[in-house]
């Protein structure tokens, strides 16, 4: 089909005053109450039915046109991180210790455009569905609307995310077939010991020491325990145990992520982890409890979806191409391709000269690129629900 031009040039001015009022005022995952506010606000102002205290502070705006019963979902993160700003911006978070350190900010201002202009042209046949999820920052936003009834109650047959991505130059997208961005799992080991005193350390069994072993021993799984073509990271994060220089502690604790694309190889470490830990504990007499949560899934973008989303990115942007690897971040996006067919984009968002990465105190979203992300969900609207 032929794309027409997208004219957005009225809405960009009031989207990057509001994606500024949110970056200013940042809630963390399940608290984004004055966002979702705002969100509902302007869903209602535009004119569609709006759903609020979805999957808990999650919200829908429903937009229909002509009388087909396709049915298409379109994506946004609402949540800030729990982080230091320290960009020195006028609209710089208000909040200690909150932070739109990721771009979320962005993303719902982009969605919120595309409502506005879809609304005003409706050159679509079908429902658009805009989900403005909660808590995607580690704490299952998505899944708590699935499990609200999302899909249930505004019915689409495929559902679409993007994200801005630093890494690329503005203007730039990139998505691919299969897994996009990696299964994200915690691990959390506590090792006891009775402890004692430092200078007879023949006394007690040594949960320091055990834990020495320990995280040099995890750091063999993924170069010995799983096949040389696949791909994982197991990075331990933290060590925490001690008080007093002369005091062997009786607890240890060893926390770490693990990040893999097959439900084989992340199996296959979670089973190594224990089995290394269980033999260190022994050798150490010390003992050991291992706590290992798989909280997201790999996300893993449907191969005609994902073609769809780098099509309507072509109409829009000035290169856009296969990515040739996925990321070993998380995104719990992936709960949703699970449930309902559909793929995950990165937007470029670099700018000249450079930029900070995500989750860095200095980051700052692109407001050049709300154009850019409102014509890709656009397009993709008057693409698979063409009239």
């Amino acid at each position: 089909m032929s794309v027409q031009p997208l004219d957005v040039d009225d809405l960009l001015a009031p989207l990057v005053e509001l994606r500024r009022d949110i970056h200013a005022h940042p809630e963390l995952g399940f608290a984004e109450h004055r966002t979702s506010a705002l969100v509902a606000d302007a869903l209602r102002e535009i004119g569609l039915e709006v759903h609020t205290g979805v999957g808990g502070t999650g919200v829908v705006g429903v937009l229909r046109s002509g009388g087909s019963d396709r049915g298409l979902a379109l994506r946004a993160d609402m949540d800030a991180l729990p982080i230091r700003e320290d960009t020195g911006l006028a609209y710089a978070s208000r909040t200690p210790g909150v932070f739109h350190g990721c771009g979320h900010d962005g993303h719902v201002a982009m969605l919120l455009g595309a409502a506005r202009h879809l609304a005003r042209t409706r050159r679509f046949d079908g429902t658009v569905n805009f989900i403005f999820q909660p808590a995607e920052e580690g704490l299952g936003g998505a899944r708590q609307m699935i499990a609200d009834g999302l899909f249930e109650r505004f019915p689409a047959q495929q559902v679409y995310a993007l994200h801005n991505w630093p890494d690329l130059p503005a203007g730039t997208a990139m998505t691919r077939p299969g897994p996009i961005m990696a299964a994200a799992d915690r691990f959390e080991i506590r090792l006891e010991g009775r402890g004692g005193h430092a200078a007879m350390p023949h006394q007690t069994p040594d949960a320091i020491l055990a834990a020495a072993d320990l995280v040099t021993q995890l750091n063999t799984i993924v170069a010995r325990r799983i096949p040389p073509t696949a791909s994982a990271v197991l990075s331990v994060t933290q060590i925490e145990g001690g008080r007093a220089h002369n005091v062997l502690p009786a607890q240890v604790r060893v926390v770490g992520t693990v990040r893999t694309f097959e439900l084989e190889v992340q199996d296959r470490i979670e089973a190594a982890l224990r089995q290394i830990t269980e033999g260190v504990a022994l050798a150490a007499g010390v003992e050991a409890a291992v706590t290992y949560t798989r909280y997201y899934p790999a996300t893993v973008n449907h191969p005609d979806a994902a073609a769809e989303a780098l099509a309507a990115a072509a109409c829009v942007c000035r290169h856009a191409a296969i990515a040739p690897e996925p990321a070993f971040t998380s995104e719990d996006f992936a709960f949703m391709l699970q449930v309902r067919k559909g793929a995950y984009l990165w937007l470029g968002q670099g700018r000249d000269g450079g930029g900070q990465p995500l989750h860095h105190p200095h980051y700052d979203f692109n407001d050049d690129i709300i154009a850019t992300g409102i014509g890709w969900h656009v397009t993709l609207a008057e693409r698979l629900l063409a009239a």
